[in-house]
């Protein structure tokens, strides 16, 4: 059997909102937290949050491209935070927060590109897109307890009022 697994690397705001996400999409077999885009080796929480590291908060999504293509990640992604704020997802602000998508092949990105051009000539957001397009080039995963952090945590007050109505808004949106 040919390993078909593909992998991406997502920052669009806190993590806790993409992982929570992701973790529901049929075809996405492993989803991490985690840091990347920096330029510090294993970064910790604190030093993203201080802005220390250069690091975005993401999500690293190992997939089946045969379940679910790399465009539909992407046009989860872009429904699910606002890629037209730089540095920024609602009250979360910072460099750790910023929209990135850390691409791992050429196909990838050139997709990647693709997307973004046409949501930009859509005029799907009021304002420019700005969204960080890198090769992945380091993923460090984040503490443990990121990990699985609304399944861990659903009554916690920034997952009631934060991640539970972006899980509500791609449930909306792409279950069917």
């Amino acid at each position: 059997m040919t390993n078909t697994l593909e992998t991406v690397t997502l920052g669009g705001g806190c993590f806790w909102c993409l992982e929570a996400v992701y973790q529901e999409v049929e075809g996405v077999t492993r989803v991490v937290s985690g840091y990347a885009g920096g330029h510090v080796d294993k970064p910790t929480y604190q030093q993203v949050c201080l802005e220390l590291t250069g690091h975005a908060e993401v999500v690293q999504i190992t997939f089946d491209p045969t379940i679910v293509s790399f465009e539909q990640l992407l046009d989860i992604f872009f429904v699910i935070h606002d890629p037209t704020t730089l540095n920024r997802q609602g009250a979360d602000q910072g460099t750790q927060y910023r929209s990135a998508i850390y691409y791992e092949s050429e196909e990838q990105r050139a997709i990647a590109v693709a997307t973004i051009e046409h949501l930009a000539k859509a005029g799907a957001w009021n304002g420019p897109i700005v969204t960080e397009l890198a090769p992945l080039t380091t993923f460090f995963p984040a503490e443990d307890y990121h990990q699985n952090y609304f399944r861990n945590n659903p009554f916690q007050p920034y997952c009631l009022m934060v991640v539970r109505p972006k899980v509500a808004k791609y449930r909306e949106k792409f279950v069917r």
